[in-house]
């Protein structure tokens, strides 16, 4: 049948860096992941490579403060999202809402599921290792309801206590300086059901967080609840509310706003995790360094260019993305998807064109999909996906034309093993 509107809400997950800094002026000691400090041999950094300089045109920027900006590259104090990331998880329980069977089993929800995913979205080039030094549920020293935290809350005043309270139970099992990111599987039944109100929030980014064992919780994801969409998937698809906070603690934004995800539709996990799965739009694999640059074209000159697309499912090397910039904040990137790897619910195979500024916030709308057949109600009939943008791929023969700039995509074909060739035209406006 037709997917119902989607039941779970739309939420604030990412926390802004002004918002981490206040907790650091509560605690002195807390939770170590993320990025280690100078001279640590757990290097940190930009989480991908510098592009080269062919591409300079294509690696827009966001104005100063704007957070969790798209722009290219990504500024350190983020995870690296490249080569071996070790992960740290602590289950958390509390009095009040004490751990339903074994503390490994809540790990196991989530695991090995993220592992793979990461695997499969990063072509092999995430080494994602989930461990586990306190096996056992951390019992928190006050109740849940004591530490008032629910949505909307962040981090004043519960976050702070509660940061305090997660370090100081598991220093004694954890040595904070072998860990990359940290993540909090907080006991299901504390909190509401995420059908009803979604705490989960990630620390990410923050250059001043606080200090444990030498290293900054720079990174941390706070997994509450169950990201149970209500269609019986939960053991299939539970899971994808961790690779997407943990796609905060790498840089990336929250691609829903206020209205859900209508702006982008399940093309990303950033925009809807919950449902079937879904990967990474091309433009967060080449900002994460899973893409080559080679595999990515800049048509930022006037006239026509072609380029060929392989899909974006597929491993190996070929073009995957195109981008065409407007101005140094904003431009269009082209792709093609197919059901394939992580991207299981597309019904719809063609080029995926959006539009991606630099110069908006998380959560604000910072990419937005171009629909190629507007008020047509999708393709889809997996539950709670947004289904309206389930069919805007453009297919041989269609194009798009931004009227304002005269910028046109066109897709001329595609060849026997799936290639799509496309060719970019500039400067003819009207």
């Amino acid at each position: 049948m037709q997917p119902t509107s989607r039941r779970i809400r739309p939420r604030r997950r990412t926390a802004a860096l002004a918002s981490v800094t206040l907790l650091t002026l509560a605690v002195t000691t807390s939770a170590g992941s993320g990025q280690p400090t100078t001279g640590s041999a757990s290097a940190a950094g930009p989480v991908a490579p510098v592009p080269s300089s062919a591409l300079g045109p294509c690696m827009i920027s966001g104005s100063a403060g704007v957070q969790m900006s798209e722009g290219i590259p990504t500024p350190a104090g983020y995870a690296r999202s490249t080569g071996t990331v070790r992960a740290l998880n602590l289950m958390v329980d509390f009095s009040d809402a004490p751990g339903e069977g074994d503390a490994l089993d809540r790990f196991g929800e989530f695991f090995p599921q993220t592992t793979d995913w990461f695997r499969t979205s990063s072509y092999g080039r995430l080494d994602y290792r989930p461990q586990t030094p306190a096996a056992d549920w951390l019992r928190m020293p006050k109740p849940f309801r004591g530490y008032g935290i629910e949505r909307g809350a962040l981090f004043d005043p519960g976050y702070r206590e509660l940061v305090q309270d997660i370090v100081t139970t598991a220093d004694p099992k954890v040595d904070f300086r072998d860990y990359d990111l940290l993540n909090v599987l907080i006991t299901p039944n504390a909190g509401p059901s995420a059908l009803d109100t979604v705490l989960s929030v990630t620390f990410a980014g923050n250059t001043e967080a606080p200090i444990a064992d030498g290293v900054p919780v720079a990174n941390a994801s706070f997994v509450y609840s169950r990201q149970d969409d209500g269609s019986g998937s939960y053991a299939e698809t539970g899971y994808r509310v961790l690779p997407h906070e943990n796609g905060h603690v790498f840089g990336l934004p929250d691609l829903y706003t206020q209205d859900g995800g209508g702006a982008v539709g399940h093309w990303d996990i950033m925009s809807e995790d919950w449902g079937a799965d879904n990967d990474l739009l091309g433009w967060h694999k080449w900002k994460l360094g899973w893409l080559d640059d080679s595999q990515v074209g800049c048509a930022a000159g006037s006239g026509t260019t072609e380029h060929v697309l392989t899909p974006l499912a597929e491993p190996g090397t070929g073009g995957k993305l195109v981008f065409v910039p407007l101005d140094g904040r904003t431009g269009y990137a082209v792709e093609v998807r197919t059901p394939a790897g992580n991207d299981e619910s597309v019904c719809k195979t063609g080029v995926l064109i959006y539009k991606v500024d630099a110069d908006v916030d998380t959560g604000h709308g910072p990419i937005s999909v171009v629909d190629s057949t507007k008020d047509s109600g999708g393709c889809t009939r997996s539950p709670n996906v947004h289904a309206e943008l389930s069919d805007a791929p453009f297919t041989p023969g269609q194009y798009f034309k931004d009227l304002k700039t005269g910028i046109r995509i066109t897709v001329a074909g595609t060849d026997p093993t799936g290639n799509h060739r496309v060719y970019v035209t500039r400067g003819t406006r009207g």
